[in-house]
């Protein structure tokens, strides 16, 4: 039976860190009402697209590897904040990647777009459509972001992360899997301004209000991932005893707690980087998962449990078996450039560009009123 290793793994988080001192001089918060709240003391803002911070990922992911652009069969790129809609983002990487021959697709769930990237890539090179893929995990949240908002402000950064999944005869990669999705729920956690619709509505493209319901989101969010977990540990016949690690969605601290209370696992299993990161939507536990290879917290052959959820509200568990290899086949020389300005300055200029929209989109509605009163 073929299966899909996991080859080649790869982060890129953009250098400027957004503090919570940071957001405090523009929001009425300080340090410690987000800490309590959240578990996050930091996030990285991008001075860069998000199809950038994706090659940059990929690149190091196919060194990882040891393998050439050329290689590749297939690009996922799972993101709900694309640079672009036509074309997709996942051509844009295929085409600075070389992957000439490839076939290359995005995939919107939110926060679990890279995990349902991760069952689409698996189930294609079971059935054997391709033999090596890349999944990517992106996103550039800030520039969607209501910065006024300190309910959603304060939670949400940038990042990517890519995984090359290659065929093996080798039992590891996903070895079970569980997808779901809580759509009567799905108008709890919605962007408005991030779709055609609202053009109508007086509402440029990108300027954007958030209707996110935390209580209702957290219950969701504990029910699902933890129910997910238990049932992929059912069906794969194993116990927490046997998972070495649980590397979970990064939403907030005390989710992660929750669920990992729920599904049976110690503080020690789970893995963090909520504190540094913040939530990076789908790049999140893909970067969570890079780097807990990074820290050694994974061993070979080990099982791996990631749960995730999402808007929409998608949600997944997945678990993985890693293989033998830790260690990075060859290394990428990619890099971002450098940042010209602070996090807290690439903030403040999003946020007086998102005035300038308010302004423009107040005057469109007044306009459509005053139509609409002589009509």
């Amino acid at each position: 039976m073929t299966h899909a290793a996991i080859v080649g793994w790869g982060k890129c988080l953009p250098p400027s860190v957004l503090t919570n001192q940071d957001l405090a001089t523009f929001l009425p918060t300080d340090d410690e009402w987000i800490t309590t709240r959240t578990g996050m003391k930091e996030r990285r803002i991008s001075h860069v697209r998000g199809i950038e911070l994706a090659i940059v990922a990929t690149r190091r992911a196919i060194a990882c590897a040891g393998l050439k652009g050329s290689d590749i069969d297939l690009v996922i790129y799972g993101s709900c904040s694309n640079d672009e809609t036509v074309p997709n983002s996942a051509s844009g990487v295929q085409q600075r990647i070389g992957a000439t021959g490839a076939a290359a697709f995005d995939v919107n769930t939110a926060c679990t777009s890279f995990m349902y990237g991760l069952s689409i890539g698996t189930a294609m090179i079971k059935t054997g459509v391709v033999r090596n893929a890349v999944v990517i995990g992106v996103e550039l949240i800030s520039q969607y972001m209501d910065w006024d908002n300190r309910n959603v402000a304060v939670l949400f950064g940038d990042g990517a992360a890519a995984v090359v999944l290659q065929a093996s005869t080798e039992e590891t990669g996903v070895i079970a899997e569980k997808l779901q999705c809580y759509a009567d729920s799905r108008q709890i956690l919605r962007v408005r301004g991030m779709g055609t619709m609202y053009a109508n509505l007086g509402v440029p493209f990108g300027q954007t209000r958030w209707d996110f319901d935390g209580q209702e989101i957290f219950r969701k969010a504990v029910q699902g991932m933890s129910e997910a977990s238990l049932d992929v540990m059912r069906r794969s016949g194993v116990t927490m005893d046997d998972i070495a690690l649980v590397v979970p969605h990064q939403a907030n601290l005390r989710i992660i707690d929750a669920v990992a209370k729920r599904a049976g696992a110690s503080a020690d299993k789970v893995f963090l980087t909520v504190q540094k990161y913040g939530n990076m939507s789908s790049a999140t536990a893909p970067v969570a998962l890079v780097e807990a290879v990074e820290q050694g917290r994974v061993a070979p052959g080990s099982l791996v449990l990631m749960p995730a959820f999402g808007g929409g509200l998608s949600l997944s568990a997945h678990l993985l078996r890693w293989g033998d290899r830790l260690v990075p086949l060859e290394h990428s020389d990619a890099e971002l450039p450098p940042s010209p300005k602070t996090a807290l300055e690439l903030v403040n200029e999003i946020r007086a560009q998102k005035k300038l929209g308010d302004d423009a989109a107040a005057r469109f509605a007044e306009l459509r009123f005053v139509e609409n009163q002589s009509g």
